[in-house]
C-alpha cells in the first residue's frame, strides 16, 4: 500500500471530472473454492485498490462528488476474527491509512445509497465483472443484476480509465520490482527447458520463485510446446529435442500490480535454421514496434507496422506474394500472426478490461476493426506519455487455421499455403515486453531478459 497522500491525490484528480452525485465502489469479497471458509487467494478490485489502497475483502468506498466526503463501509473486527485471524485493525485506522477521515460500519451503506437515489441524485457505478458483486450492486441499487448493465457510469469509467492509464513514479517502481521476480522466473525456465522434462516441472519452478516471495501470478502462467494455441494453460507434456516452448508468464507485486513477459525457447539449447529465421522475424517485428512507440501515434498503427514487417520477412521465406501494404489491409496476414500487438498494463495483466474494453482500447478517433486478427488487437487507440503496454507480436502456424482458409480460398491471391502446410506441424514464437510511453519514445521497464536468439541459446547453455 502507497502512502495515504497518493490515494488522497488520486480521489482529488477523480473529484475534478467534474461528475456529480455519489461515486460508488464496492470491493471484493472471498469467493470459495468449494466451502465458504476454504477460498481462492484473494485478489482485490483493482478501481477500489486504486482509490483507497486496502486489500482486504468486504469493503465500499464511496466519494461524493459534490460535497468532497470520502467515506469507507466496513465492518468492525470481532473476539471471533482475531480468534482465526490474529489481530485486527479498526476500520477508522484502516481507513485513516487510506487517508479517509469517515469509516462507516457497512450495514448503513444501503441507507446512504437509497437516500442518494430518492433525492434525485446519480449514483455511478463501474461494471460489475464479478457475481458477487453483481448481486451486491443489485441489493444496494434495488435492480435486479441483470438490469445493473444498463445504469453503469460512461462518465465514471471514462474518468477512471484517464487517470488510471497514466501511471505515477510509485506504480511504475512497483512494475519493475514485478519485473525483478519474472526475470527470474525466466531465467529459471531458460535453465530447465530440456528434453524429457516435464512441462509442469518447469512451471513449478516458476512458479516457486513467485511464492518465496508471497507474492501471486498475475495470470496462470503459458507454459507449452504447443505454442500455436495462444492461450495454452496446460501443462501435461513433456519436452522434447527440437521443440519451441512458448513461456509466457509473470508475477504480481506486492501491491498488485502485474508484469506479462513471454519469450520462445528452442528444446535443446539451440535454434534450428529455419527456427530462427523466424524467430528473428518476431524480434524484428517487435524491434520495429518499439521503435515506432510514442505520444500521440495510435497502437493500431503500430500493430500494423510490426504486421508490415513479418509479411515482408515471410515473403522472402515463401509464405506470402504480393505487395505488402495490401496483405496487411487486407487482413491476410493473419493467417500466421491472428491477436493484438499488446495491451495496457498495470493493476491488471489487461489494465481495466474489465470496465469495457472499448471504452479503455478505443475512442471516437479509432474504432475496432472487424477484420479476423486485427478484431483482436485490445489497445487500439494514440498513445500517451505515462501508459503502459505490452508489446508482443508472434508467429503461429495453426493447422486448423490454415486448412479452413485454404479450403475456402482466402486471400488466396496473397498466401502461398503449399510453404504454410509444409510449417505445420512448426507451433508458434512470441515475444513480449512491457514498454512505458515516455515523452520522447518508450522505455522497456526492467532488467533486460534474454531476447536474441544468441541470448537465448546463451542463456540455455548456462
Amino acid at each position: 500500500m502507497f502512502s495515504a497522500d497518493i490515494y488522497l491525490q488520486r480521489r482529488a484528480r477523480l473529484q475534478a471530472a467534474g461528475l456529480s452525485g455519489l461515486l460508488l465502489f464496492p470491493g471484493n469479497v472471498d469467493a470459495p473454492m468449494n466451502y465458504r471458509d476454504n477460498i481462492y487467494p484473494f485478489v482485490q478490485d483493482s478501481s477500489f485498490r486504486y482509490f483507497f489502497g486496502l486489500n482486504e475483502p468486504g469493503l465500499a468506498g464511496v466519494i461524493d462528488a459534490d460535497s468532497g466526503e470520502t467515506m469507507l463501509f466496513g465492518r468492525e473486527p470481532d473476539v471471533a476474527d482475531v480468534v482465526w485471524t490474529g489481530p485486527q485493525p479498526s476500520l477508522a485506522e484502516r481507513a485513516a491509512s487510506a487517508g479517509v477521515a469517515v469509516a462507516r460500519p457497512y450495514a448503513e451503506l444501503a441507507a446512504l445509497v437509497r437516500a442518494a437515489r430518492d433525492a434525485g441524485r446519480t449514483v455511478h457505478y463501474l461494471a460489475p465483472y464479478r457475481g458477487e458483486t453483481q448481486i451486491e450492486l443489485g441489493r444496494l441499487l434495488a435492480l435486479p443484476p441483470d438490469e445493473l448493465g444498463a445504469g453503469v457510469s460512461t462518465a465514471l469509467t471514462r474518468a477512471v480509465v484517464a487517470l488510471r492509464e497514466i501511471k505515477g513514479d510509485e506504480e511504475i517502481a512497483e512494475m519493475e520490482a514485478a519485473l525483478a521476480v519474472t526475470h527470474a522466473m525466466h531465467l529459471a525456465a531458460m535453465r530447465a527447458a530440456r528434453p524429457g522434462v516435464a512441462e509442469r516441472a518447469v512451471v513449478g519452478e516458476m512458479e516457486g520463485i513467485v511464492r518465496r516471495h508471497d507474492w501471486q501470478l498475475a495470470y496462470p502462467s503459458i507454459f507449452s510446446r504447443r505454442g500455436e494455441v495462444l492461450h495454452n494453460h496446460h501443462h501435461d507434456q513433456l519436452l522434447q529435442a527440437g521443440d519451441l516452448v512458448v513461456n509466457d508468464s509473470g508475477a504480481a507485486s506486492a501491491s498488485g500490480y502485474a508484469s506479462d513477459i513471454t519469450r520462445t525457447l528452442p528444446v535443446g539449447g539451440k535454434f534450428t535454421p529455419r527456427q530462427r529465421a523466424l524467430y528473428d522475424t518476431v524480434l524484428a517485428m517487435q524491434l520495429a514496434a518499439l521503435e515506432a512507440i510514442r505520444p500521440g501515434v495510435p497502437y493500431l498503427e503500430v500493430h500494423k507496422r510490426s504486421a508490415r514487417v513479418m509479411v515482408e520477412r515471410m515473403t522472402v521465406l515463401g509464405f506470402f506474394q504480393g505487395d505488402a501494404d495490401a496483405i496487411v489491409e487486407s487482413g491476410a496476414y493473419a493467417i500466421a500472426f491472428p491477436h493484438g500487438l499488446g495491451h495496457q498494463i498495470g493493476m491488471d495483466v489487461h489494465d481495466m478490461e474489465g470496465l469495457g474494453e472499448d471504452l479503455v482500447g478505443y475512442d471516437g478517433a479509432v474504432e475496432r476493426s472487424a477484420l479476423f486478427g486485427l478484431g483482436y488487437l485490445r489497445l487500439g487507440k494514440p498513445l500517451k506519455a505515462g501508459m503502459v503496454i505490452t508489446v508482443e507480436p508472434g508467429i503461429y502456424f495453426i493447422p486448423a487455421l490454415i486448412d479452413a482458409w485454404r479450403a475456402e480460398g482466402r486471400h488466396s491471391q496473397y498466401i502461398r499455403y503449399e510453404t504454410f502446410h509444409q510449417y505445420r506441424d512448426f507451433g508458434g514464437i512470441r515475444i513480449e515486453d512491457d514498454v512505458l510511453v515516455t515523452e520522447e519514445g518508450c522505455r522497456v521497464l526492467g532488467a533486460p531478459i534474454p531476447k536474441t536468439a544468441d541470448e537465448v541459446e546463451a542463456a540455455m547453455a548456462g
